[in-house]
Formats: structure tokens, sequence, C-alpha cells
């Protein structure tokens, strides 16, 4: 059981390494503007994203709450 527990623990660092990362992205795309070298076109994968989301109706509000639900902070362990 420890094991199982310290493996979460790790995925949910993980996890929250890359949330930051991804918000690191957002706000250097948009002082900086255009594609980084580093994160690539963020904001234009969003935009992307969204549309995508826009045009598949229920099944992308289906998405969207998912979506919401990983980005909510919430306890792994």
């Amino acid at each position: 059981m420890d094991t199982i527990s310290s493996i979460k623990s790790w995925i949910g660092g993980l996890t929250d390494i890359g949330l930051m990362l991804l918000g690191l992205a957002i706000v250097a795309a948009l002082l900086v503007g255009g594609s980084l070298p580093f994160f690539g076109s963020v904001v234009g994968n969003i935009i992307g994203l969204v549309k995508d989301l826009g045009a598949n109706g229920l099944v992308g509000l289906i998405a969207l709450g998912v979506i919401l639900w990983l980005f909510s902070k919430r306890h792994v362990a």
C-alpha cells in the first residue's frame, strides 16, 4: 500500500509541475507574442482546442467538463 501512495504522490507532483509549466508558457507567449522556442505555440493550441470543443456540441461540453475536472485543485492521495 505504501508503494501505491508513493506512486500517486509522484504522479500528482508531475501533474502539478506540468500545469505550472503550462501557465508559464501561456504567460510567456502572451508577453513575447508568437511561438516560443521551448514552449511552441501554446496559445494557438489552446485556441484550436476551444474551437474544436465549440464545434462538437454536447461532446465538447462533456470534454470541457473532464478538462476542468483535471485542472481543478484536488488531492491525489
